[in-house]
């Protein structure tokens, strides 16, 4: 069984089937989801409904969810729904309108209970999940890392700044590992790695490759780590479209890297 994550797919689902269809993930893979499925391509429904209907996918919200959700709730809100449309919302206003009515509500219902965050083990390695980053909040390297003090970080964070973090989370260390490079790694999308790559403290390699394509990004090696980096950037840019976007994945059991562009029309 491996574990593979990935995010960001902002409604590029021909992009998405493609890159799935060349990993093919088996039944008992696990595949997490960091959220921002929806908005700016052409098909965030049908991005959805996949992510949905994986065998052992795990889905977290994503600040596009997340805003979805708020114009949904509040339909007669101008602010909320200027915001959306800005965010790129009206791709999936126009894909949520056309489904059957019970079709949107089980569809809804289903994106309106998604998890904030995870964490996770893969061969002895602590992951921790979200869509956009954590505030260390006081938890230091010092600290005994288990399941339950996992879940208290995450447990105590602002839900503003896991789905909308950047400059605080991508800018300075997390102080989660030790000297040893024991402890959680964050794993995070939302700021496509271009962007990241002007705010990091340190980075392992350049935000895209010899060919100007987007790249998964590690943050944060060093010393006081134990040479491990301690964020992983995974927003590979797919909200950008054709020419300058990808969705990347990422196998944690062996750190293997599967990339997809965005192609014209998709």
């Amino acid at each position: 069984m491996a574990t593979y994550v990935f995010s960001d797919v902002h409604g590029h689902h021909k992009t998405l089937e493609r890159l799935l269809e060349r990993v093919a993930p088996s039944d008992e893979d696990d595949i997490w989801i960091l959220g921002d499925m929806v908005d700016r391509g052409p098909d965030p429904v049908a991005v959805m409904q996949t992510c949905r209907n994986l065998a052992n996918a795990h889905v977290l919200m994503g600040n596009h969810e997340d805003m979805m959700l708020d114009v949904i709730r509040h339909p007669d809100d101008p602010t909320t729904r200027f915001q959306w449309e800005m965010n790129g919302g009206s791709t999936t206003a126009r894909g949520l309108a056309s489904l059957p009515e019970d079709e949107f509500v089980d569809l809804l219902g289903w994106v309106s209970n998604l998890a904030l965050g995870a964490h996770i083990r893969v061969d002895g390695r602590m992951y921790l999940l979200v869509h956009a980053g954590l505030l260390p909040l006081n938890f230091s390297s010092r600290s005994r890392w288990t399941d339950t003090t996992m879940e208290a970080l995450l447990r105590y964070q602002r839900a503003e700044d896991v789905l909308w973090i950047r400059d605080e989370f991508w800018g300075q260390p997390t102080g989660f590992l030790t000297e040893d490079g024991e402890g959680p790694i964050v794993i995070a999308g939302h700021t496509p790695v271009p962007y990241v790559e002007d705010l990091a403290d340190r980075f392992d390699r350049p935000a895209r490759n010899d060919e100007g394509e987007c790249q998964i990004m590690h943050l944060g090696a060093c010393e006081a780590t134990g040479g491990v980096a301690d964020r992983w950037a995974i927003d590979c840019g797919a909200a950008g479209g054709a020419g300058w976007g990808r969705i990347g994945m990422v196998r944690l059991d062996d750190g293997a890297e599967f990339y997809e562009a965005v192609q014209e029309g998709e």
